[in-house]
Order: structure tokens, then C-alpha cells, then sequence
């Protein structure tokens, strides 16, 4: 039985009607579901806000438990500062860096470059199509021990690689038997702010400019971080 739009309101009416009468409101009903007030939000954090996942902390600690960031570029050096941050916050409890032995829980992020456990793994078929900026996030066991390994062929790759699986965790989802490869679509990636000298934007719907423009360069916000690539800051 096919129903027209006015009639799909009103029956979407009459049973809101229906609950109402009932004795159950909607508010009373979302207010049952949850009784935890909303976190106050700016949106000054953007992508960078780590809110925790709630249940699915328990099953994170499992998966990471300790972090291994191969390399010694800028880059590497700023991945592996945010994924500590974002992991302390999102699990609520640190998580310690990794130097010595693979174990349980480890998250290996790296290239086959800076990272003989990386190049052990023989992913140079996968790599090879993934090209400067794709990744992969997979689950393996390295030394009989269930690790996470994030690799790419540059340390670009591994910063994208490594905001995908954070992006899981802020979303809920699965950290264990992932078995991810992307390959960007587009060469070129830039944040189109349509910026006046005076730091409005327009439709500026986020606030003011990033940038300070009359700032730059000899000032960088603490938001702000360069990082190596292609042999440029």
C-alpha cells in the first residue's frame, strides 16, 4: 500500500499523538535513555576531538595496549605525540610507547623503509598500489603475538593511516580483524576557507579564520604542525 506524503505525516502525527496519550512523552522517553548531560562543544577541536567511546573502551584496551611509530622525520614525531595523546583520552589510561619486543596489543605504524617488521610482513604487492599517500590497517599476528600494523609507503601515508583508525575508535567501531587498504582518489587535498585579510570567512559557519595571518610565519598556533613531505615544510 503505497501512502502519499500527507498521509505519512499524519500517520507519523497521530502516533507521536498516540505516546503522548499514552502517558510516555518524547522528552520523558530520551530523557530515560539518557540521564548524562551532553559534553559542551565549540567545535575548536575539529577531527581532534577525543571523546570517549563508552563501552567499547574495554574491548580497545585489549587491542592497544602499547604503540611503536617507526621514523624520525617531523612527521613521525607529531604522529607519534597524537596517537599518544588521542589513545590516553580515548581509553581514559596511557598508553606507553613501544621500543623493545613486539607484544600483545601493539599498534605498529610505519614504512618498510624505517621498519624491518614492516618490510618482514611482505606487503610489497598491496604497497605498490596504494601509492605516496594510501595506507594499510590490518590485524596479524608478528611473533605469535596479536598486533595492529599501519603502513604505508611514506610518512604521509602513515599520518592518514593513522587518523582512519583513530577515526574508529571515535566512532565506535572495531579495532580487531581489520583489514583495510585505501588509496586516496584525488593528488591534491587543501581546505578551501575563502579567508579575508581581516579573518572573517565566508560563510564562515566555524568562527573566525584558522590562520593569523598577520601572525604567520613567525607565529604558529599550538593547533597548527608542519610535517615532512616530498623534501618540503
Amino acid at each position: 500500500m503505497k501512502l502519499s506524503r500527507r498521509e505519512f505525516v499524519g500517520t507519523g502525527l497521530a502516533s507521536v499523538a498516540g505516546l503522548c496519550a499514552g502517558g510516555l512523552s518524547i522528552s520523558n522517553a530520551v530523557a530515560a535513555e539518557s540521564t548524562v548531560p551532553p559534553m559542551e562543544e565549540d567545535g575548536y577541536k575539529l577531527w581532534l576531538r577525543y571523546a570517549s567511546p563508552g563501552d567499547e573502551i574495554r574491548n580497545y584496551r585489549k587491542t592497544l595496549r602499547q604503540i611503536r611509530v617507526c621514523g624520525t622525520s617531523a612527521t613521525t614525531d607529531v604522529l607519534r605525540e597524537e596517537l599518544g595523546r588521542a589513545s590516553a583520552t580515548l581509553l581514559k589510561t596511557a598508553v606507553s610507547p613501544n621500543h623493545q619486543d613486539i607484544q600483545d596489543g601493539t599498534l605498529v605504524v610505519g614504512t618498510p623503509g624505517h621498519s624491518t617488521l614492516i618490510r618482514d610482513l611482505n606487503w610489497a604487492m598491496e604497497l605498490g598500489v596504494i601509492g605516496e599517500e594510501g595506507y594499510l590497517i590490518r590485524s596479524v599476528t608478528v611473533e605469535n603475538q596479536p598486533v595492529t600494523v599501519i603502513a604505508a609507503n611514506t610518512d604521509i601515508g602513515i599520518l592518514y593511516g593513522s587518523f582512519h583508525f583513530l577515526r574508529l575508535m571515535q566512532t565506535g567501531q572495531p579495532i580487531d580483524g581489520l583489514s583495510i587498504l585505501e588509496r586516496p582518489a584525488l593528488q591534491l587535498r587543501l581546505m578551501n576557507h575563502w579567508d579575508n585579510p581581516d579573518g572573517t570567512i565566508e560563510r564562515g559557519y566555524a568562527g573566525r579564520s584558522l590562520w593569523q595571518w598577520n601572525e604567520l610565519p613567525d607565529k604558529l598556533s599550538p593547533r597548527l604542525h608542519w610535517h615532512q613531505w616530498r623534501g618540503h615544510q
